[in-house]
């Protein structure tokens, strides 16, 4: 255990089954993957009804929606803290693909 507190991500369910199958997750957002945007966006408990609500407010599809508790100290990547503007709150984002390994535990999202 390394003390770093794990990071959080929402998804869809399918997108994590995807995921498993492969090895790794790769979506960073709502309908981009890290390859298109770079990095994960994450959250901390704190900030995910928030985010949820953003991304997923007006969700209408039949796929559950869940949030992947990630361990940062096994991503293997860059876990940068950034804010969207200077001064702002900081979100984590993972900066490459999360293997599935680095996923502790599966949420079902209210």
């Amino acid at each position: 255990m390394t003390g770093l507190p794990n990071i959080l991500h929402i998804t869809e369910r399918s997108l994590w089954e995807e995921a498993r199958a492969r090895g790794v997750y790769e979506w960073s957002t709502r309908g981009r993957t890290v390859s298109e945007e770079g990095f994960i966006h994450c959250s901390t408990p704190g900030q995910l009804p928030n985010v949820a609500a953003f991304l997923y407010g007006s969700y209408e599809g039949t796929d559950e929606l869940v949030v992947l508790v990630v361990d940062p100290a096994r991503v293997g990547v860059p876990v940068k803290w950034e804010a969207v503007k200077p001064g702002g709150e900081e979100f984590p984002h993972v900066y490459g693909p999360i293997p599935v390994t680095a996923v502790v535990e599966v949420r079902p999202w209210p």
